[in-house]
């Protein structure tokens, strides 16, 4: 079992963060299949995680060697941003899911300490990963990659996912800050993804296509557009009552100037992303983790 974890990546968190996704989503959109299923993708979910956090303890504490390596590797270092999305996902599945199971009171205390550590993780990935990069690993300007998001997105998957918890806090003050505080998340995650998005596209236009295998990662940059465009939303709707009357006025208003023109650009980086896979595809790409 210990020799089996030493090569386990931080991209495995990717898994859960996704299948939680696919729980919520689901839901969300109100698609096919009874509500239970949906529960039972989340639960599932929760026990990736479970199993996933375990194996790293071990991969940290038989290989550390290794876990170092993976952290001096540009390659593999962003993925770590994965860790905290997956916390926070599995997190906000459980109040708008798990609590079918378990229980609204303990959906509400799993979904708190999720999103405590995911957001704590999250903003320590958002800082280490960009400083390993500028000190420690030595990339060139042609190795620009769409996973360098990834740490950056995290602190976006709060703003996202921490507005569900303000009506579960005291009202008045706790709740404001709550709010007030996603907000903060999500200017520092937009405005960093857009530093990194310079790079990425620039490596796209100058550099040439990525390697067939690498192509897929193109789509990450939906992330960030798409949780961005939910926090808005989530601003929006839980402002009133929150925050004072011009504030909350405010956040309705940003919901729609922010949020309908990056969904435009998300559609056209769609197209964009589509329009490259649909090339490795035919240049002989095959499955890939991506």
């Amino acid at each position: 079992m210990v020799t089996a974890v030493r090569h386990l990546g931080p991209n495995w968190y990717a898994s859960v963060m996704g299948t939680a996704a696919l729980a919520l989503g689901g839901v969300a959109l109100g698609a096919g299949g009874p509500r239970e299923l949906f529960v039972a993708v989340w639960a599932l979910s929760l026990l990736q995680l479970l199993v996933l956090l375990v194996a790293r303890v071990l991969h940290w504490t038989c290989h550390r060697d290794q876990a170092l390596a993976h952290l001096r590797d540009p390659a593999v270092a962003p993925f770590y941003g994965c860790l905290s999305m997956a916390l926070l996902a599995v997190g906000g599945g459980a109040l708008a899911l798990g609590r079918d199971w378990i229980g609204e009171p303990a959906a509400v205390v799993l979904d708190s300490v999720l999103f405590t550590a995911g957001t704590a993780v999250g903003l320590v990935a958002a800082v280490a990963v960009p400083y390993l990069l500028a000190v420690r690993h030595r990339v060139e300007p042609g190795q620009a990659s769409p996973a360098w998001l990834l740490p950056l997105v995290a602190p976006m998957v709060s703003a996202a996912l921490g507005p569900q918890l303000v009506p579960h806090l005291p009202p008045g003050q706790p709740r404001a800050a709550l709010l007030y505080g996603c907000f903060a998340l999500f200017g520092l995650s937009l405005l960093a993804t857009l530093l990194m998005l310079t790079l990425v596209f620039a490596r796209l236009v100058t550099g040439g296509p990525l390697p067939l295998a690498l192509t897929p990662t193109i789509f990450l940059v939906l992330g960030p557009l798409g949780q961005s465009t939910t926090a808005v939303g989530a601003f929006a709707d839980l402002a009133p009552g929150v925050v004072p009357a011009p504030y909350a006025t405010g956040f309705g208003l940003l919901a729609v100037l922010y949020g309908v023109p990056v969904m435009g650009f998300a559609l056209l980086w769609l197209a964009l992303a589509t329009a490259h896979v649909v090339r490795a595809r035919r240049h002989g790409m095959r499955f890939a983790m991506t």
